[in-house]
């Protein structure tokens, strides 16, 4: 015992950081390692983005429905209304800048019910995102690798693309798990390899084909390979199906731009630099997509009549573009900058999906929640990043399932049943984010605003993000061939769109669950600090 004239030891004032006092006003306290920059944050939604990825993966959704004019002029329209979305929850994360994000978000303002609903449409999303990700990423090592080798074409199969996909996943797992900051730093790296790979691919494809297709080809040509009206190009069901099914490629390509909130919490800065990496993302990936999508519809070779090879082009995709424009070895270059940017990003979205696990749990909200949401030595959720690779191989599954949707003289094997997955991604994905947009417009002039905000635009651009979330949903549980509408003729299990049997199911479960059990405990976000704390901040 010190005596009565002998001073007390003084003990350290911890001085809190600006981001710390934003968190605990929220109701956490600091957890994870804030080592991440701004431009750290940006890189990991534009890692996720990853025009390396969608617009090599998905162009032929576009091609073959609408033509070159679903791409060329589709792109840009869409990415303005994706923007537009972008604004509004870039506005969000800048409010309540946490690594729960957008359930975050819902709960605070629309109670634990639309917490519970957007948190595991996010979740879902997340995790079939990374699934697919890695799955189109060991699709385009196996593409790269048969490239260079006929005998290893020669030997392709549904299995061996599992087994590098299984590899994919282990890797982007270890890298996760290693360290956080790592990751931001592979994540900076990762930009450069978009801007300069993409940049690379483009120049290759101005300068090494021997023809080049016209102005009026890419931003006028038509076609409509669906089948639906029997290919016609005019009336209303072309532009009012066909079409905007091609529209897709661009919807599918640029989502994941969320990952900026969920990685806010480690970001120096949040509630500007979060806000920052959403629409930045989305704004710079939209640029570079397009012209990268440009320079491959200047490419499609033409055929032995001396016209764009269309057929080609539409059941081969960009590879048969690089193989019949560049040559063999070439191609196999292109090919390969693609798959290691879609590694890149298969690892940003695992971080993201991990962190997304790591909140919910932190909030009771997943079973094994205390498993979940422990961190390791160096301050990375671990056990939720295994969760979500362990996840993501069990229901990209039925990628092993072999569909003949072509002839048996002239077979085309695909996985059928995995492009419902890519289809749910998306759906959970963006309904996610329609969910604290529509609320955070109801708030009106209450909503408190971060340092980023949209003012009083909110008025209409949260309205216009509504509208086409829910637009683009309607068409992608829609069959995307005549032959997978059951009320048909010609209808064949084969060519279903499982998406709005998987979407609804989803979503009949979370509201049975709801109902019995999760909404007598599921009270929302809990505070991690004293609620004496969190009031003392707020006050």
């Amino acid at each position: 015992m010190p005596e009565a004239h002998e001073p007390l030891p003084e003990h350290p004032v911890v001085e809190l950081t600006a981001d710390e006092k934003h968190l605990a006003k929220l109701g956490y306290k600091q957890e994870l390692d804030r080592s991440w920059s701004g431009f750290s944050n940006f890189a990991i939604s534009f890692s996720i983005i990853s025009i390396l990825a969608g617009c090599f993966t998905t162009f032929g959704q576009g091609f073959n429905n609408g033509g070159p004019i679903a791409i060329s002029w589709g792109w840009p329209i869409v990415s303005l209304f994706i923007l537009i979305i972008g604004f509004t929850m870039s506005e969000l994360v800048s409010a309540y800048p946490t690594s729960g994000g957008i359930y975050w978000w819902a709960s605070k303002m629309g109670g634990p019910a639309a917490g519970f609903f957007t948190g595991w449409l996010n979740l879902i999303g997340l995790v079939a995102v990374t699934a697919s990700v890695a799955y189109g990423c060991a699709t385009f090592i196996d593409l790269t690798l048969s490239t260079f080798s006929t005998g290893f074409a020669d030997g392709y199969s549904l299995t061996r693309v599992f087994l590098i996909f299984l590899v994919v996943l282990a890797a982007a797992a270890l890298l996760n798990i290693f360290s956080g900051h790592l990751m931001a730093v592979l994540n900076n790296i990762s930009v450069w390899w978009h801007v300069f790979g993409a940049a690379l691919i483009v120049l290759i494809l101005i300068f090494v084909p021997d023809q080049h297709q016209s102005f009026s080809y890419v931003f006028t040509e038509r076609f409509n390979n669906s089948g639906y009206d029997g290919g016609a190009t005019s009336g209303a069901a072309y532009w009012l199906l066909v079409a905007p099914f091609g529209l897709l490629l661009t919807q599918y390509t640029i989502t994941g731009f969320d990952a900026s909130a969920h990685l806010s919490e480690e970001t120096s800065a949040a509630s500007s630099a979060a806000a920052k990496g959403i629409w930045q993302s989305i704004f710079y990936s939209a640029i570079g997509g397009w012209i990268l999508l440009l320079a491959f519809l200047f490419a499609v070779p033409n055929g032995a009549d001396g016209a764009a090879d269309n057929a080609g082009v539409g059941g081969g995709g960009v590879a048969y573009i690089f193989v019949q424009s560049l040559g063999n070895d070439t191609a196999a270059l292109v090919l390969a900058i693609s798959a290691i940017g879609q590694f890149f990003c298969t690892m940003a979205c695992m971080t993201s999906a991990s962190r997304m696990t790591f909140a919910f749990s932190r909030d009771g909200a997943i079973p094994g929640s205390g498993y979940l949401s422990r961190l390791s030595s160096s301050k990375v959720p671990a056990n939720a990043v295994l969760m979500v690779a362990v996840v993501s191989a069990i229901i990209t599954l039925p990628a092993l399932i072999e569909v003949n949707i072509g002839t048996a003289e002239e077979p085309l094997i695909v996985p059928t049943a995995f492009y419902a997955v890519v289809s749910v991604a998306v759906i959970g994905l963006y309904l996610a984010f329609l969910i604290p947009i529509w609320l955070r417009w109801r708030m009106g002039d209450s909503f408190q605003a971060g340092s980023w905000n949209n003012g009083a635009k909110y008025k209409w651009m949260n309205l216009i993000a509504v509208a086409e979330i829910a637009i683009i949903s309607v068409y992608f549980i829609l069959p995307f061939v005549p032959q997978g509408n059951p009320f048909g003729g010609d209808f064949s299990w084969k060519f279903v769109n499982y998406a709005p049997i998987l979407t609804f199911g989803a979503l009949a479960l979370l509201g049975i669950w709801w109902q019995v059990s999760a909404k007598n405990w599921f009270t929302g976000p809990k505070h991690t600090i004293d609620e004496a704390v969190v009031k003392a901040f707020n006050d």
